[in-house]
C-alpha cells in the first residue's frame, strides 16, 4: 500500500508540477499588483459638470430600463426593451454613432491620456482585450509609454475599458491560471477541474506518505 501511494504521489506530482508552478507564479503577480491599476482606473479623470436637461418634447416610450448619459455635453438616453436597445436624444430622436474624432476627444477629456488615432471595431475575436463590450466600439491608441489602448462605446461614448501592457500580462497569466488559454474567461472548464482534482490527490497522497513514514520512524 505504501509503495502504491508513493508511486501515485511521484508520478502525479511530476505530471502537475508545471501547472502548480504556473498557479504559483500567476498568483504572486496577482497578489502584488492592484487590480485598479491594472484596469487603468488611475488614468480616468472625474468629470463633474452640470448639463441642462429639457424633456418637454420627449415622447412616451415603453421599456424595462433607462439610463441617462452625458456624451460630449449632450444628454442621451439608453433605453432597453425586451427586444432591442434604443439610443435617443432629449427630444426622443435616434442619435448617430460617434465618429473617430469624437472618440479621440472623449479620451482626451475623460482620461489623462492623449489620443493618437482611433480604429472602429465591428467584430470581437476570441480572447480580444476588449471582449465583453458592446459593438460598435472605438479603439483609441494613445501616446502612453505602457502602450495603452482605450475603448469607447460607439453609441454612448462611455470609456468602457483601458488596456495596457500590464493588463495584457495580467490577462495572459490569468489564462494560464484558469487553464483557459484562448478565451481566458471560463474558470469552470474541464481542464481546470481535472487538474484541480489531480492536485488534491497529489496533496493528500503526500500527507499520507508523511504520516506513514513518520509512524515507521517512531516505531
Amino acid at each position: 500500500m505504501n509503495l502504491a501511494i508513493r508511486s501515485i504521489h511521484k508520478y502525479l506530482s511530476l505530471f502537475i508540477s508545471l501547472q502548480l508552478l504556473l498557479w504559483t507564479i500567476s498568483g504572486i503577480y496577482f497578489a502584488y499588483n492592484k487590480i485598479e491599476m491594472i484596469r487603468g482606473e488611475h488614468l480616468r479623470t472625474l468629470q463633474n459638470k452640470d448639463v441642462p436637461i429639457n424633456l418637454a418634447e420627449f415622447p412616451t416610450i415603453t421599456g424595462n430600463s433607462i439610463m441617462g448619459i452625458i456624451r460630449l455635453d449632450q444628454v442621451i438616453f439608453k433605453i432597453n426593451t425586451s427586444d432591442e436597445t434604443f439610443y435617443l436624444d432629449a427630444k426622443g430622436k435616434t442619435i448617430k454613432p460617434i465618429n473617430s474624432s469624437q472618440a479621440m476627444e472623449i479620451i482626451n477629456t475623460n482620461t489623462s491620456l492623449q489620443s493618437i488615432s482611433a480604429n472602429k471595431i465591428l467584430t470581437i475575436p476570441r480572447g480580444a482585450e476588449y471582449r465583453g463590450r458592446n459593438l460598435p466600439l472605438w479603439q483609441v491608441e494613445t501616446d502612453h509609454p505602457n502602450k495603452v489602448n482605450a475603448y469607447v462605446d460607439g453609441m454612448t461614448g462611455e470609456v468602457v475599458a483601458i488596456r495596457s501592457s500590464s493588463w495584457r500580462l495580467w490577462d495572459f497569466l490569468w489564462g494560464l491560471h484558469i487553464m483557459d488559454y484562448v478565451d481566458r474567461d471560463n474558470i469552470n472548464n474541464l481542464l481546470m477541474k481535472v487538474f484541480s482534482i489531480l492536485a488534491l490527490i497529489s496533496s493528500l497522497s503526500g500527507i499520507a506518505l508523511f504520516f506513514n513514514t513518520r509512524k515507521k520512524s517512531i516505531s
